[in-house]
């Protein structure tokens, strides 16, 4: 309880602050700092039901939202940051625990070249599913549809996981660019109740625009999976082509597809085979809606709740939000995941959703409603920490949201 009792008190000292446009601070390093400041505080209540022998339990939550962005078009930064504490008021089916997600990103842009490092971290106590946070019911900022970071779905596990992306793309000439990136990821299970995993992942890419609405593109992506735990290492490796098309200022989709082919060394019992990799968009956005449907299909490492190396994963994901007025904002995310083990023919299907609602009170108290549905079943027993069949959580709570700070110079 001490640290939902610091929590608090760094809660009632931000309400007290007033919202306003500061001039920018200086580091002392010669560095000005100007751009946009957001933040969101919020207190939550759940109720959550399980089927099966996991029970039911009552949680509260105390947590924070911030989003950064600076005003540099040469060199833009943004940063963007969720986290809390989350404990139980009766029950014991999970729910509480430190929960933390931090993404950086940094660009440098020339006439012709541009240069993106960025930074994804997590500390969360089960697989992330609804929000930027992962948790459902706190209520948090909305994010983009991906592919979920574990493929079997989990309670009362905590996991730490680590991605670092670079992405360079150059101009050739008014129509034609090329472009090269890489990534190392690290999977975590501080408890030793999962399988961690180590992802090197490389790409390299040409696209072509045909007209002010339609680009070509193509590439290859290399990727390879170990297990610090045992001595396996799994690799594949994709060969790309794609459409993209922009059909007015609103809607925009994108599909790509290609062999792909897949090798395990001599210790993992996977299987050298060649499939196919598929991944397809759409993104609408006009003044009070956005939307985004994702699907991918592909070979992916594995690991988490199951000791499985190496999968075939077919995902689906997608997020809604609507500003119905000056006050009142409904939103609505879900995901279906299908993994098959390569090694064995073991299907888990899973699949969540939610549906949230938020209204402000006055210039910086909102108050917020939701409710997450999920649902898993395998071909073969799960794990005791695995969610099996379906589970829900109904949450609700109160926010304290003011107007965005805007640094300058």
């Amino acid at each position: 309880m001490k640290s939902g009792m610091t929590i608090a008190i760094l809660f009632a000292a931000c309400i007290a602050a007033p919202a306003q446009t500061v001039p920018a601070t200086n580091s002392g390093f010669g560095v000005t700092a100007s751009g946009t400041l957001r933040y969101d505080l919020s207190y939550s209540e759940t109720a959550r039901f399980y089927s099966g022998q996991q029970g039911n339990a009552q949680s509260s939550a105390l947590s924070g939202d911030m989003t950064y962005a600076n005003a540099r078009s040469a060199r833009p930064f943004a940063l963007t940051y969720s986290g809390g504490d989350m404990w139980e008021i009766s029950g014991g089916a999970g729910g509480s625990g430190y929960f933390q997600h931090l993404l950086i990103s940094q660009g440098i842009i020339g006439r012709k070249w541009s240069l993106n490092f960025a930074d994804d971290i997590s500390l969360l106590p089960q697989a992330p599913t609804t929000g930027f946070s992962g948790i459902p019911g706190v209520g948090s900022l909305p994010s983009t549809p991906a592919p979920p970071s574990q493929p079997v779905l989990t309670l009362n596990t905590r996991s730490v996981s680590n991605t670092t992306t670079s992405r360079f793309s150059r101009s050739l000439d008014q129509a034609t660019s090329i472009s090269a990136g890489g990534s190392y990821g690290i999977m975590r299970f501080p408890d030793g109740d999962g399988v961690e995993t180590n992802q090197l992942q490389g790409n390299a890419g040409i696209s072509r625009r045909l007209n002010a609405r339609n680009s070509i593109f193509g590439g290859y992506n290399y990727s390879r999976f170990s297990y610090p735990d045992y001595t396996v290492v799994m690799e594949s490796q994709s060969a790309i082509f794609g459409f993209t098309r922009a059909w007015n200022r609103r809607l925009s989709t994108s599909v790509s597809a290609g062999p792909q082919w897949v090798k395990g060394s001599a210790s993992s019992g996977i299987p050298s085979s060649t499939g196919t990799f598929v991944s397809a968009d759409a993104t609408y956005r006009n003044k009070s809606t956005s939307a985004s449907v994702n699907y991918s299909q592909g070979a992916a490492g594995g690991g988490g709740a199951i000791t499985q190396f190496g999968t075939r994963n077919h995902d689906v994901s997608a997020v809604f939000s609507r500003q119905l007025d000056r006050s009142m904002v409904i939103s609505a995310s879900g995901a279906y995941m299908r993994t098959e083990g390569l090694q064995q023919s073991d299907i888990t299907n899973s699949e969540y959703g939610e549906v949230s609602a938020t209204r402000r009170l006055g210039r910086y108290i909102n108050v917020f409603a939701n409710y997450t549905a999920t649902r898993q079943l395998s071909s073969t027993a799960l794990p005791a920490n695995a969610i099996s069949g379906l589970s829900q959580v109904i949450g609700f709570g109160i926010g304290y949201s003011p107007r965005e700070i805007h640094l300058r110079k």
